[in-house]
């Protein structure tokens, strides 16, 4: 089994190049590698329990979610906050609504099954959503509402499933019921994100190991506090750990880059471990039974559905047509609907398995159609931006006490101030000091003769308060500014 299940993930890891190269969303990689080791093709593994997966399934998706919030910056929370998160309630009720009322109408499904079809679906995936944003960058306030609204929608589409599910099965809530439980899983989620926040920088900041992999420990302690915490006064613990994530990232805690990485590296597994298993689940050769119906929700909920929605919930907020058409275009499916559409046969529902089906490939048909254009798409309404290049080296500051220093990387542009300047002529200062320079996939030296040009990446050292400040001079593309220079270096002084 743990000789098979090491194949799996190095095959996993290796399709992506694959993807890549074709542009398919990686997580489709995943997908398909679990398909053909599963029991309809290769049949190395035989896995049907539907229970299990969701078990999994919750686990893997609190440390994908919290690494989401982990990365989104407070300014463009801030930026997009509002609309955002109209779309992670508003806008996907009225896509459950109109897309069940659809089904019924197209379909012929009974009315109870068409809006559990619609709850399952509603929601844009976050672990879709932001690995497509981080191959296709998108102009921030774009990239900012797609990953806050796929990170925040999670529990509406929850409650509305489980609303549904549970009238499926005798057991439905009452419309007060609902509307009480939604405003509490919000209301209490964010609440115990914050205060788990709090009393993780203080945790970070009080350990002083010298063994840095206990700090990788305690992130894991504390992101779990957050989600059993929220679950125990049964708020929703997916909303805590995304905005405790978010408040966590946005401050300053000892030993923060290295967390970072790690955290990374766990996302990636959970994307992997995810989408494999969801793989493994499927049986192709019920995809022969169901691929219309499939095609059809699919059509159903990207050209009727998610516009509606979107148009709907953003009538109060300045985005402009191509924006909004985006936006239709980047509610991206992927796994929390397949994960919701495990509900029903895992309450027993006579018709769970083909629903879990329909889903399953409607899903699919939604990452291979919105996904593999996503890029594509922005471009034709210039909405992307330059790819960062990412350096093959990283330098970090260890530190088990507090301290006012931190190591930034920044990657200097054409219009940069800095560009085509030595670095003894740039004047940085006393207290700002370039510890490397990452050219053509090689590091140099920072010798004070060695002059500075475009997509170069520069791991500088400098006091945390004055990133933002330096930011705009080093990486954000301006020139001319010698007397904001001289400023900026007068107050650092």
């Amino acid at each position: 089994m743990f000789f098979f299940f090491a194949l799996l993930i190095i095959a996993s890891i290796f399709s992506t190049k694959i993807s890549e190269k074709i542009g398919v969303p990686v997580l489709l990689a995943f997908l398909a590698v679990g398909l053909i080791v599963g029991s309809d093709v290769l049949g190395l593994f035989e896995f049907s329990d539907a229970q299990l997966t969701k078990r999994i399934a919750d686990i893997l998706l609190i440390f994908i979610l919290f690494d989401g919030g982990f990365r989104t910056s407070r300014a463009d929370l801030n930026l997009v906050a509002k609309p955002a998160m109209t779309l992670a309630t508003f806008g996907v009720l009225v896509t459950a609504l109109v897309l069940g009322v659809a089904v019924h109408f197209v379909m012929g499904y009974e009315w109870m099954l068409s809006m559990l079809i619609g709850a399952i679906i509603s929601s844009t995936d976050a672990a879709a959503v932001i690995l497509i944003t981080r191959q296709n960058p998108l102009q921030r306030k774009i990239a900012a509402t797609l990953n806050v609204e796929s990170a925040a929608n999670d529990p509406m589409a929850i409650l509305l499933t489980l609303t549904f599910v549970g009238s499926l099965a005798g057991n439905g809530a009452t419309p007060l019921g609902f509307l009480t439980s939604l405003v509490w899983q919000f209301v209490g989620g964010i609440s115990v994100g914050f205060l788990v926040s709090k009393a993780a920088r203080f945790l970070f900041d009080h350990l002083k190991s010298e063994n840095r992999g206990y700090y990788y420990v305690l992130i894991i302690g504390v992101i779990l506090l957050a989600y059993g915490l929220a679950d125990l006064i049964r708020a929703n613990g997916i909303i805590a750990v995304f905005f405790m994530g978010y408040w966590l990232g946005n401050s300053d805690f000892v030993s923060k880059r290295g967390v970072s990485n790690f955290l990374e590296g766990v996302s990636t597994f959970g994307n992997m471990a995810l989408f494999l298993m969801l793989g493994l689940l499927a049986f192709p050769r019920h995809f022969s039974l169901i691929w219309k119906e499939g095609i059809l929700i699919a059509a159903l909920m990207i050209f009727i559905a998610r516009p509606i929605a979107v148009f709907l919930s953003t009538l109060p907020f300045h985005y402009s047509w191509k924006e909004k058409f985006f936006l239709c275009w980047g509610g991206i499916k992927g796994a929390v609907p397949i994960v919701l559409a495990t509900y029903p046969a895992a309450y027993g529902i006579e018709s769970g398995e083909s629903v879990f089906n329909i889903i399953f490939f409607a899903v699919i048909i939604s990452c291979l159609l919105q996904g593999s254009s996503l890029g594509k798409v922005a471009q034709l309404f210039k909405l992307t931006v330059p790819k960062r290049p990412i350096s093959p080296f990283s330098v970090e500051l260890h530190s088990v006490r507090r301290a006012d220093l931190e190591m930034y990387e920044f990657q200097v542009l054409e219009n940069s101030f800095c560009a085509g300047k030595c670095i003894k002529n740039l004047q940085l200062g006393n207290e700002v000091v370039i510890t490397s320079i990452t050219r053509d996939a090689k590091i140099l030296p920072p010798k004070g003769n060695v002059e500075l040009q475009p997509n170069d990446i520069l791991f500088i050292l400098m006091k945390i308060s004055e990133h933002e400040k330096w930011e705009k001079y080093l990486e954000k593309g301006v020139r001319n500014e010698e007397s904001h220079l001289a400023e900026l270096q007068g107050r650092i002084s």
